[in-house]
């Protein structure tokens, strides 16, 4: 029971917006207004009513609004819910990263939006795993990104987006640095998919149109 003495309810999972953590949520209000009235048998009428229940996330305690229609006659299976707030962020994962990167990269993505510092942390270690799968040699993350470069791996000026991507790791890392915020995220992530997409999905798009490209030639000679 809660304060009002009313027992808890809890939603079926959902996927939160802001954490994408999925757990079933606490519905803590509701809203509700009838749209309609149908004539479900001659002179017998049910309101279609829309509803809207706000659920709180268990991981990042923000709140989640859905959405759905209902009446009486209505099968609960049929039931459309649609999630209002917030609008999903996308998460795209570049195209072609080995399976270890591509697993790290989405782990980051799950906390992105609870702790601006483990996703710096986590985003660092994905860059560290680059250099590792790219065979970079050196001592330290600076020292094996300029060897991406001299490699041609990537060019002069991802470098210095990968090392502003090192810089934020570390102030997430030691708190005597300072503190990330959410406002920095965006910027991790940013910074994070252009050495993901130069590195691995340029050259996989690049072998996928080669390959396409191939296969109609041996069509059209056929």
């Amino acid at each position: 029971m809660n304060s009002q003495g009313k027992e808890k309810t809890f939603s079926n999972p959902i996927k939160c917006g802001h954490c994408l953590n999925t757990a079933p949520m606490e519905e803590v209000g509701d809203y509700s207004y009838v749209k309609s009235s149908i004539e479900v048998h001659p002179n017998d009428f049910d309101n279609l009513s829309v509803i809207y229940e706000m659920l709180k996330c268990p991981a990042c305690k923000n709140i989640t609004i859905q959405r759905y229609e209902w009446a009486d006659f209505m099968d609960p299976e049929d039931v459309y819910l649609e999630i209002v707030y917030p609008i999903m962020q996308s998460e795209k994962i570049p195209f072609g990263l080995p399976e270890g990167i591509n697993k790290a990269f989405s782990a980051a993505q799950k906390i992105r939006n609870i702790d601006a510092n483990a996703f710096a942390v986590l985003i660092g270690r994905v860059l560290e795993m680059v250099c590792v799968d790219r065979k970079a040699t050196g001592k330290t993350l600076a020292v094996q990104l300029q060897d991406l470069s001299d490699k041609g791996e990537i060019p002069s000026k991802l470098v210095m987006i990968a090392k502003n991507l090192r810089d934020f790791r570390n102030i997430g890392a030691h708190a005597t640095l300072g503190e990330l915020t959410k406002e920095e995220v965006p910027i991790l992530s940013d910074l994070c998919n252009a050495v993901l997409q130069y590195v691995y999905t340029a050259p996989y798009l690049a072998d996928l149109a080669e390959k396409r490209v191939n296969q109609l030639k041996l069509k059209n000679k056929k």
